[in-house]
């Protein structure tokens, strides 16, 4: 039994937390990739998957993309070398892509939100970001159509099969 790791099972998966109103809430362009920069009782607390970003967005902030209103609990053990639970984090891109960023995000109505916190298969944490366009009314309720006619098809077809 020496020699072999445990795997936590609160970290199955690599998925930490998902912005699960963001594709209800939005139109979602494009995805991309960032890596964030965090703190070690950041990383202890995300490893326990303690966080949400459900209200969050990224932002352009002296010509970087920030996380805004992100919030990763506080570490227990972490006394007073924790961190602040809804600081503002410096997400990692490649320049070309910071570039781009900063020009869609010029556009009116357009905005950067968080789509999912994970971590890597190297153990790196990384943030899947779309750039997305607010949704009308009626866009919703098409939504919510789409959604539950897939789900009433999907029984149907269980009822014939069974």
């Amino acid at each position: 039994m020496a020699g072999k790791k445990k795997s936590s099972a609160k970290t199955t998966g690599n998925n930490i937390a998902f912005n699960r109103k963001a594709r209800y809430e939005y139109t979602i362009e494009e995805e991309f990739e960032a890596g964030i920069v965090l703190t070690g009782t950041e990383v202890k607390s995300l490893r326990e998957s303690k966080a949400n970003i459900a209200d969050a967005y990224a932002g352009p902030k002296d010509g970087e993309i920030w996380l805004i209103n992100a919030y990763i609990a506080e570490y227990g053990p972490g006394n007073r070398f924790n961190h602040e639970a809804r600081r503002p984090r410096k997400l990692l891109l490649h320049k070309k892509q910071v570039l781009k960023l900063l020009g869609r995000l010029k556009v009116k109505g357009v905005t950067l939100i968080p789509l999912s916190f994970y971590f890597n298969s190297r153990g790196l944490a990384k943030m899947k970001l779309g750039i997305a366009v607010g949704k009308k009314v009626y866009e919703k309720r098409d939504t919510i159509k789409q959604r539950d006619w897939q789900r009433d098809k999907a029984r149907i077809m269980r009822g014939k099969n069974g």
